[in-house]
C-alpha cells in the first residue's frame, strides 16, 4: 500500500477537495518532484483523484467531513493522517485549506514530522462576516491545534496576515506572505470583452459565501434593460458547506431565465474566452485564482471590496469593487461596463498587465520551494 520511505525527502500534500490540488497545487508538486522530493498526495475521494494519479503522484485517501468543524466527527480524518504519516515518514507535510491545516498539523506533530508548511488559502466561513460564534470557534481551534516546533504559515493577503497577528493564531516567526498560487499567463489568451451579446461569467464553488445568490439576483436586475445578456455560472456543488446552494436552487434560477449553470468545468481558459465581464461576488477570499485567470485573459473584473479580492482588483484600475452581499451594486457595476465598452476594454488590458507583473507563476513557486529548504 505504501511506497518506500525514500531518502528522507518525502513531501506529503494534504488538500481538500482533490480538484483543488489539481487546480492550485499540482504545478508546485511537480516542481518539488523535479527538485528530487518523493511526492505523496492525501485527499478525500472525489473529482480530481484520477488527474492526480495520472500525473504520477502517490495518492492516499482520507476520510473527510466537508461540513462544519467538529472534533468528534473529524477524528477519522486525524486517524487517517496519523496512519499515513507514520507509514510514509515524510520530511515535510504541506497542508492546504482549513481542516487539512488544523488536523494535518496535529497529526504531523504526533507522527514526529520535522517540518510543516500550512497554506491558508482563505479563512472561509469561520471568519466570514459578523458570525461571531464561528469566529470564536475558529480562533480557538487555530490556537489549540496549529502548534508544531518547526512550522511555516503561508497567508495570501495582507489582511489575513494582520488577522493572524491580531488573534495570535500562530507565532510571528512562523508567518510569511505569498500572494496566491500564481498563474501561468502564457496559458491564457486575450478574450474579446466587447463581444455581443455580452457574457458575464462567474467561476466558483456553488456556495452562498462565494456570492452566487447575489450574482443570480444581479442577473435579474441587468436583464430588465439588457435581456440578451448571458449570465454563466461555472463550478461544482459543495453540499457540505453551510452556505451551499442546492442543485434544485440552481435549476430554478435557470428556469427563471436569470443564469445558466454549467456545472464543474475543466476548460476554464476556453470558457474565459467566451466572456465579456468576469465577476466574483465572494464574501471573503485568500487570493482568488479565478480573478487572476480572468485578468490574464484581459477581462474587466467585478468583485467585492473584501479581503483577498481587493488584493487583486484596484477599483477603477483593473476592475470595479462593490460592497459584499449587495446584488444591486453588483448589477450597477455590470451595467456601467456594458454602457462603456471602451472603459471595459481598458480595465481588461490593465488587468492582464497587473497579473503579469504581480502574480506570475514562477516567483510564487520559487517562494514555496524555498520554504521546503528549511528542512534539516
Amino acid at each position: 500500500m505504501f511506497p518506500p520511505a525514500g531518502q528522507g525527502k518525502r513531501i506529503i500534500y494534504v488538500v481538500n477537495p482533490p480538484i483543488f490540488f489539481v487546480s492550485h497545487r499540482m504545478v508546485l508538486a511537480q516542481a518539488a518532484r523535479a527538485e528530487g522530493y518523493d511526492v505523496s498526495v492525501v485527499t478525500p475521494e472525489g473529482e480530481g483523484v484520477a488527474a492526480i494519479c495520472a500525473a504520477g503522484f502517490d495518492w492516499h485517501p482520507m476520510r473527510f467531513d466537508p461540513g462544519g468543524m467538529s472534533l468528534v466527527r473529524d477524528l477519522g480524518t486525524v486517524r487517517d493522517l496519523l496512519r499515513i504519516f507514520r507509514a510514509l515518514k515524510p520530511a515535510i507535510v504541506h497542508n492546504v485549506t482549513i481542516k487539512p491545516v488544523l488536523y494535518g498539523t496535529l497529526a504531523a506533530r504526533l507522527a514526529g514530522v520535522k517540518l510543516v508548511i500550512n497554506a491558508i488559502s482563505g479563512l472561509g466561513y469561520l471568519f466570514t462576516g459578523s458570525r461571531m460564534l464561528r469566529r470564536f470557534l475558529g480562533i480557538a481551534l487555530y490556537r489549540l491545534l496549529m502548534r508544531h516546533p518547526n512550522m511555516r504559515v503561508i497567508v495570501q493577503n495582507s489582511e489575513d496576515l494582520a488577522l493572524f497577528r491580531r488573534y495570535r493564531l500562530t507565532d510571528e516567526k512562523n508567518l510569511c506572505l505569498i500572494r496566491g498560487s500564481g498563474v501561468d499567463v502564457s496559458a491564457f489568451a486575450n478574450a474579446a470583452p466587447s463581444r455581443q451579446p455580452p457574457v458575464i461569467l462567474q467561476v466558483s464553488r456553488m456556495v452562498g459565501d462565494k456570492g452566487v445568490r447575489e450574482f443570480i439576483a444581479a442577473a435579474g436586475i441587468v436583464h430588465a434593460t439588457h435581456p440578451a445578456a448571458r449570465f454563466l455560472l461555472a463550478g461544482p456543488l459543495y453540499p457540505g458547506n453551510p452556505s451551499a446552494l442546492s442543485q434544485a436552487e440552481l435549476r430554478q434560477a435557470e428556469q427563471d431565465g436569470h443564469v445558466t449553470w454549467l456545472g464543474p468545468r475543466d476548460d476554464i481558459p476556453a470558457l474565459l474566452q467566451q466572456a465579456s465581464i468576469f465577476c466574483l461576488a465572494s464574501y471573503r477570499e485568500g487570493l482568488p485564482k479565478a480573478l487572476l485567470e480572468a485578468g490574464a485573459c484581459g477581462l474587466p473584473l467585478v468583485t467585492t471590496d473584501s479581503s483577498g479580492c481587493r488584493e487583486v482588483v484596484q477599483d477603477g484600475v483593473n476592475g470595479l469593487l462593490v460592497p459584499v452581499a449587495d446584488a444591486q451594486a453588483l448589477a450597477d457595476a455590470i451595467l456601467r461596463l456594458l454602457a462603456d465598452p471602451a472603459a471595459a476594454r481598458a480595465l481588461g488590458a490593465r488587468a492582464r498587465q497587473i497579473v503579469e507583473r504581480d502574480f506570475s507563476l514562477g516567483p510564487v513557486i520559487a517562494a514555496q520551494l524555498a520554504l521546503y529548504r528549511l528542512y534539516r
